[in-house]
């Protein structure tokens, strides 16, 4: 028998060919900070990312001109100011299919300065995606606490 190693690696980040979210997909919202708008989150440009206008769950829907494969799957949160744990899920639907399949539910506790930043980043294989959906909880203690995204990319 022969065999052989091999060692496989995911792009970096950076180096990933990313989906341009701005063009493909319409975005729609529960709400949004005018200073801290959704594009601040789906552009590599700047770290500003988004902010709800509002204390509580948020809900941030991709709904895709066409169908997209997803092979990847990266969030970046930030809270810098306030400990308290979050909880977000992730979720999609087919173009065939009128219910919601679940990726992922996830908490994290911030405790800033230590734990400030969350980093998420998925592999997956997702067909015809047509809508894609992320529920923030910014406090499932019930805070009065805003939601943020630093950053959200797709591949």
């Amino acid at each position: 028998m022969r065999k052989r190693l091999t060692i496989s690696e995911s792009p970096s980040v950076s180096d990933q060919a990313w989906l341009n979210l701005e063009t493909a997909a319409t975005l729609e919202l529960t709400s949004e900070d005018e200073r801290h708008p959704i594009e601040a989150a789906l552009s590599s440009r700047g770290r500003q990312g988004w902010r709800a206008s509002g204390p509580g769950p948020q809900t941030i829907r991709l709904v895709f001109d066409q169908p997209q494969r997803l092979r990847r799957i990266n969030l970046v949160f930030n809270e810098a100011d306030t400990g308290r744990t979050q909880e977000f899920v992730l979720r999609w639907r087919s173009e065939a299919d009128p219910g919601f399949r679940e990726i992922v539910r996830q908490q994290w506790n911030f405790s800033p300065p230590q734990t400030a930043r969350e980093i998420e980043d998925y592999q997956v294989d997702l067909a015809s995606v047509k809508v894609l959906e992320l529920v923030i909880v910014p406090d499932i203690g019930g805070g009065n606490t805003y939601a943020s995204l630093e950053n959200l990319r797709l591949a």
